[in-house]
């Protein structure tokens, strides 16, 4: 501990773990409610002092100027994402957290297919939130940036961490935003945020408590508080089979778990009759391999590999909440893969739906055979859009978890979805869908079409020719998130563990393309 020499304020500061607090002496802790977090953008000039934010100058006005008289005693400037804490500056907000934003008016970065102001908000708040959060306080306003769907996104999705199933819970802490700034806009960002939130939870839950019946009761719950637009079809086993949905059924039949196909409708337009956009997830709520079971190593994270039902779930309630004025389907086949002495043994053939075989030599690579029921579902000439969402790793190791992976027939399609994913900094990539990798597939000796190419080599372009072979839309898209299902430490707006990516992108893009079709 050391005293910095400022007698008048009686101000003490302590370093701790790379972290400096402020407080002026005398004030309790028990009186430590409530915090709040302002932003600091980087200088521009060496000679510069800190530039604060409008919301920073006027709290540094509202405390007579200590704000900046502590931060100029403090220590050396804030970096981007880097925080500083001070206490007792004013009685409404004993705790006030500075954020570094970088620089002050950045824009949209080329190289990085992202808008890098944004970002740097998201990352700053989130890292303020949190440092509120280990204080230990209730509730935080948070400082706009400029930008207060930014602010808020980074604020609920920093703040969150899946502890559903433990004893000694984080602090909940409520975020607010600070001052009369765009509400609109800080609303629209803690919807976008609680979206991916609901993907991360129900990723995040073991594979005992997410099953598909399980599932599909929380998505029904979510969509139905969500909006009176909504419709929600939990269809068992016997309608499956009805379906001839032989694929799907074939890879659930190795589990004691019933599978469910949901489909859940939202009917936003004015015109009930329009065509709606369809969005396809991959509902495999435990991949085990089945009879060709995977390394046990990290097998757990195979919870997730209903990931694609998860964040297209979630971003039609999210639709839902907007009032967005069009019309969406969600379809997500549901099951566990599991080995038994029911379980589909590899060279196998199984019939889809449009009555297509497919020779299954390896249920590794199930998602593929799971999905192509659910495409010949839709594809009956009411579609405009489709997006499957499924995790193989073959894209992990392409892209790793710098953007997912897209694999599309549309350039337009392609575009809305780029579009988006820069202003949500979730980002996308466009991957081939070359009729070379048709051709490793289709090559097959004993049924239509081989649920994996001929090579080890590109698996993730493989994957996307199989699906392909199912589909008869002009606009489609196949959206890859093996890579990104998971977070260490290379988002740092996200804690670690489950990601729900890329939700925020497709809610932006259902956004865009319902501002389109007005």
């Amino acid at each position: 501990m050391f005293l910095l020499p400022l007698p008048a304020a009686g101000r003490v500061a302590v370093r701790r773990l790379g972290v400096k607090h402020f407080w002026v002496q005398g004030r309790s802790v028990a009186n430590m409610t409530k915090g709040l977090v302002l932003g600091i953008y980087s200088k521009e000039k060496e000679d510069d002092g800190p530039q604060f934010t409008t919301a920073g100058e006027n709290f540094n006005k509202l405390v007579a100027g200590k704000l900046r008289e502590i931060l100029n005693l403090s220590g050396p400037p804030l970096k981007a994402g880097k925080t500083r804490t001070f206490y007792g500056l004013h009685q409404d907000f004993p705790s006030v957290v500075l954020v570094g934003l970088g620089k002050k008016g950045a824009g949209i970065d080329d190289q990085e297919n992202w808008h890098e102001g944004k970002e740097n908000i998201r990352a700053a708040i989130a890292a303020g939130c949190r440092q509120v959060q280990d204080l230990e306080l209730s509730s935080v306003e948070v400082d706009p940036c400029g930008d207060a769907q930014a602010a808020a996104e980074g604020a609920v999705l920093g703040l969150y961490e899946y502890d559903d199933l433990k004893q000694k819970k984080k602090t909940p802490v409520a975020a607010r935003l600070y001052g009369s700034g765009d509400q609109e806009a800080w609303q629209r960002g803690v919807l976008y945020a609680s979206g991916q939130n609901l993907a991360r939870q129900l990723m995040e839950t073991p594979a005992n408590e997410m099953t598909p019946t399980r599932f599909a009761e929380i998505i029904e719950k979510n969509l139905i508080n969500a909006s009176s637009k909504t419709e929600v079809h939990i269809r068992p086993k016997s309608w499956i089979e009805e379906q001839t949905m032989g694929s799907f059924l074939s890879v659930a039949k190795g589990s004691d778990e019933p599978p469910v196909f949901l489909e859940i409708h939202y009917t936003g337009s004015p015109n009930a009759s329009e065509q709606p956009l369809v969005l396809v997830g991959k509902g495999i709520t435990f991949d085990s391999g089945g009879i060709s079971i995977k390394a046990s190593a990290n097998m757990d994270l195979m919870r997730a590999d209903m990931g694609g039902a998860a964040t297209i779930c979630s971003a039609i309630v999210s639709a839902a909440k907007l009032n967005l004025p069009i019309n969406v389907i969600g379809l997500a086949p549901l099951c566990e893969n599991m080995p038994s002495g029911r379980a589909n043994k590899p060279g196998d053939v199984v019939r889809a739906r449009n009555g297509k075989t497919i020779q299954v030599l390896a249920f590794l690579a199930e998602s593929k055979v799971s999905l192509s029921g659910s495409c010949t579902y839709f594809f009956l000439g009411r579609t405009a859009v489709d997006l499957t969402a499924c995790v193989l790793g073959a894209m992990d190791i392409a892209l790793g978890s710098g953007a997912t992976g897209v694999f599309t027939n549309s350039s337009w399609l392609w575009n809305k979805l780029f579009e988006a994913s820069i202003e949500t900094g979730d980002r996308v990539w466009r991957m081939p869908l070359f009729e070379h990798y048709t051709k490793q597939v289709v090559d097959c000796q004993l049924a239509d079409v081989n649920n994996i190419g001929k090579y080890r080599s590109a698996g993730a372009c493989t994957a996307a020719a199989f699906l392909k072979e199912f589909v008869t839309h002009p606009k489609w898209a196949h959206l890859d998130i093996a890579g990104v299902m998971t977070n260490k430490d290379e988002v740092p707006y996200l804690r670690k563990g489950m990601t729900g990516r890329p939700t925020r992108t497709l809610i932006e893009f259902l956004l865009r393309f319902s501002q389109d079709s007005a």
